[in-house]
């Protein structure tokens, strides 16, 4: 069996970075007004409430299908969350969920290829790294509904 090495970053450090990125969205989440969170919107774009909702949708079971192998469809918002605070109990669940499925992930494990929702064939490295860049991105949608709420974000490096 051929040992992988980390080169830049250790799955540790890979794991912290991405629980940085989680409680950053979480403190968003925190300063939202409630019913701005469900409704407030620019551009056509979705309220923050739905971009968690679908943040919720990708990280647990993408990683859960990853770690199981089991290929699962993409399920969003099936629960009826009704309040923030019902939002950020859900995103508390599923940082303790995140941390006890990546324990479960070996250094060879990153290399491998998963068809995560059976849409997406890549190499489990890649797939993490599109749950980061997905909440990063609709972190940033989140930023500007504030400043346009006149709410002052937390810097985007206070992770």
């Amino acid at each position: 069996m051929k040992t992988l090495e980390a080169q830049v970053i250790t799955s540790e450090d890979l794991l912290k970075h991405w629980q940085g990125h989680r409680a950053l969205t979480r403190r968003l989440i925190e300063l939202f007004p409630e019913k701005d969170f469900f409704e407030f919107s620019i551009g056509g774009m979705r309220p923050f409430a739905k971009l968690v909702d679908e943040l919720l949708a990708i990280a647990v079971p993408g990683l859960k299908g990853i770690v199981t192998k089991e290929t699962a469809p993409f399920s969003e918002g099936t629960e009826k969350l009704i309040f923030k605070a019902q939002y950020l109990e859900k995103w508390d669940e599923a940082t303790v969920e995140i941390n006890k499925y990546w324990e479960k992930l070996s250094v060879e494990d990153f290399s491998e290829t998963f068809n995560l929702f059976g849409q997406y064939e890549f190499p489990v490295i890649q797939n993490i790294l599109y749950f980061i860049d997905n909440e990063v991105h609709h972190r940033g949608q989140a930023y500007v509904y504030l400043r346009a709420l006149n709410i002052e974000p937390p810097f985007f490096w206070e992770r």
